[in-house]
This record gives structure tokens, C-alpha cells and sequence, in this order.
């Protein structure tokens, strides 16, 4: 049976009660203060990907303290980002963001660029983080798709569980077609979107008595058909190369100076593991290797 689909004449009729919904449910968050200003919002689109906000939390706080403008940041070698980080995690991001930051100090005066495309062209950000920046930063209409919102798309209007292992074009498609007209409701609906699937509309138990849009939701509608596509790709962590170099990270990070090969080893056990996780934090410039086999963040 095919779930019911909204046609584009009353998709509207979705933004009033999720904003509504938002207005009064929404957390507060220091990203969201108008206290945090661009680079604030900047600094915690990067620290949230694949993150959960609870983890996030302390970490940019500390961050925004320390490192309260993009040339402040900019000023410091990139393995003090890398230390920073702490452990939230996917370190290529502090990397990335320091190398933002160094454009953005280079580039625009040291101020977080105002446009799409100047955003885009930044080192380190993509089609979501530029989308999401411009949004909630400077208030413009731009589809802002993670995963909370795509979930939250799926459901309501294509009718299905979940949304594709990848963002899709038909779901760009459909983002840029529920956007509203004006810019500051559609910068609000796209926060306001992405807190419904965040809160109520989440992954794996999803409070439809909660919902402000349940009686219009397709999948609900439907009858909550079971998902039939590829499965979903679950996250492992134990044993893997991920969390090699993060133990091998974690004693960089704590050191006050260079690491010798012997401190790294004691790490993990299995050389062949280690060696192979250790030599991929070099080839992503994470760690940089010194004469007689010592090891430090990077300096440069």
C-alpha cells in the first residue's frame, strides 16, 4: 500500500505547528543565544556532527572561552585544536575548523562570512555546514538537511521510517520545496525541524502523542509501515581503528611535549592494528612524526 503524501499545496500547513511547537519546547542551547554570535554557531555545527549535544556541551564552552573569535583561534597551531577537542571524536573536524578559522581571519577580516557561497568556499565546509551557518546564524532561507531532519521529512511527508543511508537528491528536492517564503520563518523552521526529530521524532522511539504535526504524518497515517530499505548502518566503536587512534590521541593530547614510539605502544597490544592507526593520524596531519621516533600534535 502506498502511504499518502502531501501534496505541495498544503505542505505549509506543517511550519506553523512545528515552529509553534518549538517556540515553546526548544532547548536552550548557547548556540542559539544571540550571545554566541556567527562563529559561535559556526564552532558548534562542527562540534555536533555525529556528536550528541550532551558530549558537545563543555567542550564549547571551553572553546568559545579560550578561542572567542575565528583569529584567536586562527593564531594557534593546529594540534592546540586538536588538543581542545578533547574526546568528541571524529578529530578531523578540529582540524578542519582551525582551518576555517584561518581563512576566515585571512580571507573576510576575521569575520564569519555572511554568504552561501563564501561559506561553501571555506577549507573543511560542505553543502550542510554552509547551509546551516547562513541559517542560523544570519537568518537566510536555505534547506538545512542532518539527520534529525530528514528522519523528521521522511515521516511526515514521503511516508516512510527512515530517510536514505545518504542524502539523496529528491530529498534536497523536497527540503527546498517545504522551505517557507520568507527568511526568518524559514531559518526558524529549519531549527524548529531539526529539534522536532531531535526530541520527539527520534530515531528509535518516537513520541507521536507529542508530535504537532502527528495527524498530518504520513508514516503515521500509513499505519508506521516498517522500513524496507538497505539496513542502517550502525556505529561500532569497540576494537575498531577509531578507537586505537583515539587512545594513541589521548596521550598526544595530555602530553606537554613530544611523545616517544615506546609511550605510544603501550596503548594497544596488537602491532599491526596500532602501526596501521597510528600511520592513518599521520596521512590525516593529526600527528606529526619527529627525528628518533617521537610523535606531537601538529605545530604547523
Amino acid at each position: 500500500m502506498t502511504a499518502p503524501t502531501k501534496t505541495p499545496s498544503d505542505r505549509s500547513d506543517l511550519h506553523g505547528p512545528v515552529i509553534d511547537w518549538f517556540t515553546e519546547h526548544a532547548r536552550d542551547l548557547p548556540w542559539r543565544r544571540p550571545t554566541a554570535g556567527p562563529w559561535g554557531v559556526m564552532v558548534s555545527e562542527f562540534m555536533l556532527q555525529q556528536t550528541p549535544v550532551s558530549r558537545v556541551l563543555p567542550v564549547y564552552e571551553q572553546w568559545l572561552a579560550r578561542w572567542p573569535r575565528p583569529a584567536d583561534l586562527a593564531k594557534e597551531a593546529p594540534g592546540e585544536a586538536v588538543r581542545a577537542w578533547g574526546r568528541l571524536g571524529y578529530p578531523r573536524r578540529a582540524l578542519r575548523l582551525h582551518g576555517a578559522a584561518v581563512a576566515i581571519t585571512e580571507r573576510h577580516g576575521g569575520d564569519v562570512p555572511t554568504g552561501h557561497a563564501q561559506l561553501l568556499a571555506l577549507p573543511g565546509i560542505g553543502e550542510y555546514t554552509a547551509a546551516a551557518v547562513a541559517s542560523f546564524a544570519y537568518g537566510q532561507r536555505h534547506a538545512v538537511l542532518d539527520t534529525n531532519v530528514r528522519r523528521v521529512f521522511a515521516r511526515a511527508v514521503t511516508g516512510v521510517q527512515y530517510p536514505p543511508n545518504a542524502t539523496t537528491a529528491a530529498e534536497r528536492k523536497l527540503a527546498r520545496t517545504l522551505l517557507p517564503e520568507q527568511d526568518s520563518t524559514a531559518a526558524r523552521w529549519a531549527a524548529a525541524s531539526m529539534e522536532l526529530g531531535a526530541l520527539v521524532c527520534t530515531a528509535k522511539s518516537e513520541e507521536c502523542h507529542r508530535c504537532p504535526i502527528a495527524a498530518m504524518c504520513a508514516w503515521r497515517l500509513a499505519g508506521k509501515p516498517a522500513h524496507e530499505g538497505p539496513p542502517r548502518r550502525g556505529q561500532t566503536y569497540a576494537g575498531t581503528d577509531r578507537q586505537v587512534r583515539g587512545k594513541l590521541l589521548a596521550v598526544l593530547r595530555d602530553a606537554t611535549g613530544p611523545v616517544p614510539q615506546a609511550a605510544l605502544d603501550r596503548v594497544w597490544d596488537e602491532p599491526v592494528q596500532r602501526a596501521r592507526a597510528l600511520d592513518g593520524l599521520v596521512d590525516d596531519g593529526l600527528v606529526e612524526p619527529l627525528a628518533g621516533g617521537l610523535y606531537r600534535l601538529p605545530a604547523s
